[in-house]
């Protein structure tokens, strides 16, 4: 569990949303202890205390599903408050079906509605402060650019445009006859003030980002400032943890190869079988009157089969065939391979809905249990497109080492590609997951995956 939160979540975002929890949970309490009086309170500590812990837990997890704690950029007040209104009245209706089944934490109708006005008021005040801490960029860690060019450039766009970085640049060192960087907010020091400035700054770390290292590293000063205690870290590992995906244009292979990641164990593809065939005959489960649903509503407003069957490309290269529910006209491919186009013509109003609800995807959980796909990896593509992409894109060929998944990781944070430069920001994503691949990792795409099902964002 800690793997996930060190990896996930920075550090900051976990502060934020544990104080909030913290804070709704005190003043649920406060408010019983107002309205019930010090002796009922302090004889029934362990029931109050429940009963908070029960609507701290649904009304946070609102919260997350409604996107509130994403802090990677500011968001409107109006659109703040419009989304706690929403995540809170969901909560509400959670908890009026928890009270049917645990009548034990039932709060009376006058001390809930204090309690919800308590609860706002906390939370505004606390989201409040956490805005100015972050528009001041306060408590962040000072570190230092060593270098220009398109990596130092994507670093530095990264720290000054995401709010929950928890970084700020104290200065950039710049090789010689090189042209002010991009974005560049900070200082720039000469090679020489490397030592003593991140000793009076107290720099947290080096990021070595040098486009050209023949002859232009400054070995000397960079050996001084690793014997007084300043981490040095190279600068495609630190943008990798910075924003969840690796800069594949800039990977050496060299440092995939000698990476400390990229391992499959047994027993963690063993797990990952399990988790899978266990989700999947679970989702087939639950999702079965849905699907029969879906197949006669399909059946019924278009000609042609119901399911689509479609060739990609799975594990090791080898070819298998996708299932999906159809939701494009039959004749869809007639002129050959096509990209899905936002607003394509090609399907139809139910399509569309389908899409949306992502109920296609629903009949590859029989390509999970057949051991063709896994719940979570890289998206399988055609063959069509896999040949092209191959010879363009480094390291593309890597996504086939493990099976192919109905979400992962470039799923949750990419939006659905149709080109190219597409496929390649998507590998970025690929290759962070198979170098981090374990099972938390795949439980956490899981769980966002289901929120952004749920929100009906990002499908086409």
């Amino acid at each position: 569990m800690p793997y996930i939160f060190n990896k996930y979540y920075p550090a900051r975002n976990l502060f934020f949303a544990l104080g909030e929890g913290v804070l709704i949970f005190l003043a649920l309490n406060a408010v019983f202890l107002l309205t019930e009086g010090w002796s009922v309170y302090t004889a029934n500590l362990a029931l109050f205390a429940y009963r908070g812990a029960m609507v701290t837990v649904i009304f946070q997890i609102c919260l997350y599903y409604f996107d509130l704690y994403d802090q990677r950029q500011p968001a409107t007040f109006k659109d703040t408050a419009s989304r706690i209104t929403l995540a809170f009245g969901v909560g509400c209706i959670l908890l009026a079906v928890l009270y049917c089944y645990l009548p034990v934490i039932i709060i009376s109708t006058k001390v809930f509605w204090l309690a919800y006005l308590a609860i706002c008021v906390v939370v505004a005040l606390w989201r409040g402060f956490y805005a100015v801490v972050l528009e001041r960029h306060m408590f962040t860690r000072p570190v230092v650019i060593l270098g220009a060019g398109k990596l130092a450039g994507e670093i530095t766009a990264e720290i000054n445009g995401r709010h929950d970085s928890g970084y700020h640049i104290a200065a950039h060192v710049l090789p010689a006859a090189t042209q002010p960087l991009p974005g560049r907010q900070a200082p720039v020091i000469a090679q020489e003030e490397l030592p003593r400035f991140c000793q009076k700054s107290q720099v947290e770390k080096i990021i070595f980002a040098l486009a050209d290292r023949r002859g232009k590293t400054p070995i000397k000063e960079l050996m001084a400032c690793k014997l007084q205690g300043t981490p040095i870290e190279d600068g495609i590992t630190f943008y990798e943890g910075l924003t969840g995906k690796i800069m594949v244009e800039k990977v050496d292979p060299t440092w995939i190869i000698f990476s400390d990641g990229f391992k499959k164990s047994r027993f963690t593809l063993l797990m990952k079988r399990g988790t899978d065939l266990t989700l999947a005959l679970a989702g087939f489960t639950l999702t079965l009157p849905l699907t029969m649903l879906t197949a006669l509503l399909i059946k019924v407003s278009s000609p042609g089969p119901i399911f689509y069957l479609q060739e990609r490309v799975g594990e090791r290269g080898k070819p298998f065939q996708i299932v999906k529910f159809r939701s494009m006209r039959p004749d869809a491919e007639k002129d050959g391979p096509q990209w899905a186009a936002e607003n394509d013509d090609r399907i139809g109003k139910l399509g569309r809905f389908i899409r949306k609800l992502r109920l296609d995807e629903l009949p590859q959980l029989w390509n999970v249990l057949k051991g063709e796909m896994s719940l979570v990896g890289p998206r399988p593509e055609r063959p069509f497109f896999v040949e092209q992409l191959d010879q363009n894109i480094p390291y593309y060929a890597l996504r086939h080492a493990i099976k192919p998944g109905i979400t992962g990781w470039a799923q949750i944070f990419y939006p659905y590609g149709a080109t190219e430069e597409d496929a390649l920001k998507k590998l970025e994503y690929d290759l962070y997951y198979l170098k981090n691949l374990n099972m938390w990792m795949d439980l956490w795409i899981i769980m966002q995956t289901m929120k952004i099902v749920l929100s009906g964002k990002g499908a086409r």
